[in-house]
């Protein structure tokens, strides 16, 4: 009886001393995540010893660049190419990203001419099409869909934190703070995104920029109309004069209502932005798994003359599918 009562109270003690070194592990990890996202790329930088113009070049090194003289026919897709790297958030250069996925679609395109040269399969035009389409999907298209799914999410969070840096940008003025102080107020207070673009802003401010033209670049690193709007306010105080935190706190609301309108237009467009997104991917790695799972089944039909007409038929017809869906769910707001 006594060995039953030591054995229970042995097993009570192991049980208390893993459950209180988990539980002290869990917030131990707990508070670090959260002091982590409390503080924002451009302070953690800071932290580190980096000078404020370090700062600034290590957050504008994703800056789209501008091309004068390119054809807008080239210029637009580079350019889209370059805000999408440079919205997602990645801790590579723009560069660097397009190195990587020319890299990997040569790789692939070699590591695919290397099978068929060993194996019994003849490298016929409708084969090397195919293994040009494959390394394209993998190399190119796939990550470029990551990227995008990134990007929209960090603008969604920067579109979602901006009527709340207004609020703290306005009670900062009721307070009476100047318009920098407030500013440095937002690169303490708020996360990122948002948090190391007005730190961005600020940094800008500091080297000799006008206020306007440091907060129009932002607002055109993200194509937001919001920060545009937020411009237009402070230009037009500057000129005409008059109460600065009321002329924001009226904005603030505007464009709280405007979001509001912009959610409910999501709602009603969801299932055709989800079919869109459906249509986009499915095709991709349905054509890519399939390739991975059984390849004769495309390279057994790749020698046939009619198969070069059919596959760049049904690319066309799917960059123009995938056109037409994204003009009917571009809704504007």
């Amino acid at each position: 009886m006594v060995d039953t009562f030591i054995r229970i109270g042995l097993l009570l003690a192991i049980f208390a001393s893993i459950f209180l070194v988990s539980q002290f592990a869990l917030n131990f990890f707990w508070k670090q995540n959260a002091h982590k996202r409390a503080v924002n790329k451009r302070l953690s930088l800071i932290k580190t010893g980096m000078n404020r113009g370090q700062v600034v070049a290590m957050l504008r090194k994703n800056q789209p660049k501008e091309m004068e003289g390119v054809p807008a026919i080239i210029r637009r897709p580079i350019l889209a190419l370059q805000r999408t790297i440079a919205g997602s958030g990645v801790p590579f250069s723009i560069m660097q990203v397009q190195m990587a996925m020319a890299a990997a679609t040569l790789g692939i395109f070699a590591l695919l001419l290397l099978l068929i040269a060993t194996s019994d399969v003849t490298a016929s035009a409708g084969v090397l099409l195919m293994a040009v389409v494959l390394s394209g999907c993998v190399g190119i298209l796939l990550p470029l869909m990551i990227l995008s799914m990134l990007a929209t999410r960090r603008r969604r969070r920067v579109e979602q934190q901006f009527p709340i840096a207004l609020d703290v940008f306005v009670r900062a003025l009721k307070a009476g703070h100047p318009i920098a102080s407030a500013l440095a107020i937002l690169t303490q207070e708020m996360e990122d995104p948002i948090g190391s673009e007005f730190g961005l802003v600020a940094d800008e401010i500091s080297y000799g920029a006008e206020l306007t033209d440091a907060l129009t670049e932002m607002a055109n690193r993200w194509d937001l109309d919001d920060i545009r709007m937020f411009v237009v306010s402070l230009t037009v105080q500057n000129e005409t004069g008059g109460n600065l935190a009321e002329i924001l706190e009226n904005l603030s609301t505007v464009i709280r209502a405007r979001a509001s309108l912009f959610l409910k237009v999501r709602a009603l467009s969801s299932e055709g932005r989800m079919t869109g997104w459906l249509l986009t991917a499915l095709p991709i790695f349905a054509f890519v798994g399939m390739f991975a799972v059984n390849p004769e089944f495309y390279l057994s039909v790749a020698d046939e003359s009619s198969f070069m007409i059919g596959f760049l038929s049904l690319m066309l017809m799917y960059l123009l599918g995938f056109i037409m869906i994204r003009k009917m769910i571009d809704i504007k707001v």
